[in-house]
């Protein structure tokens, strides 16, 4: 089976190349935001500080059909441990047009909202 090309760039450390797979249009649906996050600047922004935050972070299973792929990952912030999906939908040139993230436990999302919040805010991203 093939990995998806974002898969691939974040495990090879090439950030640039993950930022690549997006849509100019693509939307993020973040576990810990109120409103999702619209437009690659803004999603590419959130992507990076995400990736910064996340400690051993590794994809441990991949799914994908058709245009949706489905990535499961483990991650810790700080002392908590998290699994979590990237929920990826690519349209016809092969882009992330729209990437939905979800995690559990919620002890592991409350200390992502909490290392994330001020990251996003000290950005500017809105």
């Amino acid at each position: 089976m093939s990995e998806h090309a974002f898969r691939r760039a974040v495990e090879a450390g090439d950030i640039e190349g993950a930022m690549a797979c997006l849509h100019d249009d693509v939307i993020l649906d973040s576990p810990v935001a109120f409103r999702p996050f619209e437009g690659r600047i803004q999603v590419e922004a959130v992507l990076r500080l995400v990736l910064d935050t996340f400690e051993d972070f590794r994809y441990v299973e991949e799914v994908i059909d058709g245009p949706t792929a489905v990535l499961l990952f483990e991650t810790r912030v700080g002392d908590r441990r998290i699994e979590g999906v990237d929920y990826i939908h690519t349209d016809e040139d092969g882009l992330i047009d729209h990437f939905t993230v979800m995690v559990r436990p919620l002890s592991g999302a409350i200390a992502l909202a909490e290392a994330m919040g001020p990251k996003v805010l000290a950005a500017g991203i809105k």
